[in-house]
């Protein structure tokens, strides 16, 4: 039996933040998703930025083990391209190209040359509409063989330059909900209108490509899988190691998987190499670190525990997180005790912030939160004597992961990327 051809369909910046998930957004071609694929209600990436998050994803490594510390553009790469998802699909008869976004090499030809896709294809310009007629010319052609599609949207990114923070005119800001870390201003408004107008565009480019699925016969024999790499670029949330900067979408349609089945134990990106290598029926290589999601389809947990860490993204930053059902514990390594604000996309949320004295506001070297009671992460329990065992056992248990890892943070300081 042929292969099951692989729509993966990733977006910039989104976190959980559209319909399904119960954000006060209208995206109802992801809704209708939804109620057709397995819902990980509780997945995180590997880190809340950019490029180790999805080198996360797409070598089934944490970031460190994959060698992405920070941004592709600032110099950071993978050890090993070779490691790379489409590599071990074209081993077992896949093609593969990408529509868009990739942000796992950077430079002149990085999708074909440096990560390896066979094809990129070329769109009108860098906003969904473009990549979407992209995406389906490429999905009306002959297939031959099973194809793994990288359809990737620089929406809900923030986007320099451009009238509306989001790239897309928003609505009118006085019915808009600010972002969840944000107060109630028309700042905020403002930048969540033009956050539910760029979700828009994803919303219907997932329309566009799932329509195509259906009326070029590929539905059937096609995983999808929808997700994103990390939180909503506004002030506490992209960049920081709690549930609003690592906790992500992640969705999967594929042949015999149950439709609108939501599935809340916890697991991370890690995870979706070997799960698509699963459903493929390919063995999956030897250097993963995540395990199949399969089995938590039937309730059974894959991983006690979740990591996630941070080193660079426009500043170092060095933090690392463990994560189990029930408590969230982050620890810095570095002497940083004030906010990391190059760390911050510029937004109206953020000068809102930034001149109310953000700049000035202490940040504790390590965070312990009881997830129970404290479900948005807003009370720090490090130090409490009530939880000291709690937090050594969670200390322990990271410092563990460090080693087995063979994270450079244990060896000190780590330094830029060498200039290219």
């Amino acid at each position: 039996m042929r292969r099951p051809n692989i729509v993966y369909f990733h977006t910039h910046d989104t976190g959980r933040y559209i319909e399904p998930y119960g954000a006060p957004v209208r995206t109802p071609r992801l809704q209708a998703f939804a109620e057709e694929s397995v819902v990980f209600r509780n997945a995180h990436s590997v880190a809340p930025t950019c490029s180790p998050s999805r080198a996360g994803l797409l070598t089934g490594q944490w970031a460190h083990s994959a060698g992405m510390l920070g941004l592709a553009h600032r110099g950071h790469r993978l050890k090993d391209y070779d490691r790379h998802l489409v590599h071990t699909l074209h081993r077992h008869g896949y093609t593969s190209a990408l529509v868009g976004v990739q942000h796992e090499a950077s430079g002149p030809g990085a999708a074909t040359q440096t990560i390896g896709y066979q094809e990129e294809l070329p769109t009108a310009d860098q906003l969904a509409p473009a990549r979407r007629d992209a995406a389906v010319s490429y999905l009306r052609r002959r297939h031959d063989q099973p194809f793994f599609l990288s359809v990737g949207l620089l929406e809900t990114h923030t986007m320099k330059g451009a009238e509306w923070l989001f790239g897309h005119p928003g609505g009118d800001e006085r019915w808009t909900a600010p972002a969840p870390t944000m107060p109630n201003a028309s700042a905020t408004r403002g930048d969540m209108a033009s956050f539910h107008a760029a979700v828009a565009q994803v919303d219907q480019t997932l329309g566009a490509v799932l329509d195509t699925l259906r009326e070029e016969g590929l539905a059937d024999n096609t995983v999808v899988l929808v997700t994103t790499d990390h939180g909503l670029a506004m002030p506490g949330m992209k960049c920081t190691l709690g549930a609003t900067g690592t906790g992500v979408m992640m969705m999967l349609r594929a042949p015999g998987l149950p439709g609108g089945l939501g599935v809340d134990s916890l697991v991370s990106q890690v995870d979706v190499f070997p799960t698509l290598c699963e459903l493929a029926g390919i063995e999956p290589p030897s250097w993963l670190q995540g395990h199949s999601l399969l089995p938590t389809l039937e309730g059974r947990p894959v991983r006690k525990e979740t990591f996630a860490e941070i080193t660079y993204h426009a500043a170092y930053q060095p933090q690392r997180a463990i994560r189990t059902d029930r408590w969230l514990y982050v620890q810095a390594f570095d002497d940083q005790d004030r906010p990391n604000l190059d760390n911050v996309d510029a937004s109206g949320s953020k000068t809102l912030w930034t001149e109310a004295g953000w700049a000035d506001q202490p940040v504790p070297g390590v965070r312990l939160h009881d997830l129970m009671f404290d479900p948005h992460e807003l009370r720090n329990l490090a130090g409490d004597p009530a939880v000291a065992t709690v937090q050594a056992g969670l200390a322990r248990r990271l410092d563990s992961w460090m080693r087995e890892t063979d994270d450079p943070l244990l060896r000190g300081p780590v330094p830029p990327p060498a200039p290219a």
